[in-house]
């Protein structure tokens, strides 16, 4: 599916059935204007993240507008980020790898060059463990919870502190889990933290962050020529290597993109992990205007950024 165009029929299936519905005026108002005004949602990806009907949708949409809510706020000293509100599959391809994917792990980062354009980043995608698949955002290969059929609660990105979005999870087995997000003026950092609530050591703790090109204009395409992996840093540039998303976590331990996708991953490794320790990554986005793409890997470098 190209950028900009309708959901497909099997883009809709893989969606279904994994419809929020809003918790009060409030919690409504703010995801109808993340969905309208900063995604540009249809109706019908609308009902498949909400479980409105056409009428109820039709009907915020006109109280949204009367009231000027359905317009979107940019930052003018930072770039913009929202949580992803769900519905439309943050996918091209490869999709049935990713059916129902959750939102809750998910954030929108919008191109400074283009607002309508904007990276999907999935913070995490996966948590792999000595245990086996131990954490999944989506349904594909059954995790060690869902072996058991211990479903996950769904959980919600706070955002109660401004320019910052922050998710904690508790899984059944003692282990847990944290992702921050904090939007800066030329970059997004992100961090994440794993303790050990189990009574023996975790090991090859392997996580997968994965940023997906899907709706980002002119980074979309299903290759890899695009693409450039510069030690940890993995990056994607248009046609004319003119613009460029650069993404990195340390201490990484593969970086590599899926052409199907799209996404680009620098995926991290947490240190082994003994009982009650906590471990922690940090992670790198940001976007670049010039041709020297190496020169500016260089400079994001030195800032010593992961320290």
């Amino acid at each position: 599916m190209a950028w900009g165009q309708p959901a497909t029929q099997t883009d809709l299936d893989l969606n279904a059935g994994n419809a929020r519905a809003f918790t009060n005026p409030e919690d409504a108002d703010y995801w109808l204007q993340n969905m309208i005004a900063y995604h540009h949602f249809n109706d019908e990806e609308i009902r498949l993240a909400t479980g409105l009907s056409s009428d109820d949708i039709q009907s915020h949409r006109k109280r949204l507008k009367q009231a000027g809510k359905l317009v979107a706020l940019f930052e003018t000293d930072r770039l913009t980020v929202r949580p992803y509100p769900g519905g439309r599959h943050p996918r091209i391809g490869f999709l049935e790898g990713a059916i129902r994917p959750q939102r809750e792990t998910k954030i929108s980062v919008f191109l400074p060059w283009d607002t309508r354009s904007y990276v999907v980043v999935d913070v995490p995608e996966a948590i792999w463990s000595n245990l086996g698949l131990t954490y999944l955002a989506h349904t594909h290969i059954p995790t060690v919870f869902d072996k058991l059929e211990i479903a996950l609660k769904p959980m919600e990105w706070d955002r109660t502190k401004k320019h910052h979005l922050s998710l904690r999870r508790t899984l059944p087995n003692g282990i847990v889990f944290s992702s921050r997000v904090d939007s800066r003026k030329d970059h997004v950092r992100m961090q994440m933290t794993l303790k050990n609530g189990t009574e023996a050591p975790l090991t090859d703790l392997r996580v997968q962050n994965c940023v997906m090109l899907k709706q980002a204009r002119n980074f979309n395409q299903q290759t890899n020529d695009n693409k450039r992996f510069i030690g940890p840093y993995v990056v994607c540039h248009d046609k004319e290597r003119a613009k460029w998303i650069i993404t990195a976590w340390k201490p990484v331990h593969r970086p590599w993109a899926n052409p199907p996708c799209p996404c680009l991953h620098s995926d991290p490794k947490f240190p082994d992990c003994q009982p009650g320790e906590t471990q922690k990554l940090e992670g790198w986005l940001s976007f670049f205007q010039g041709a020297d793409i190496d020169l500016e890997i260089k400079r994001i470098e030195k800032t010593g950024w992961w320290k």
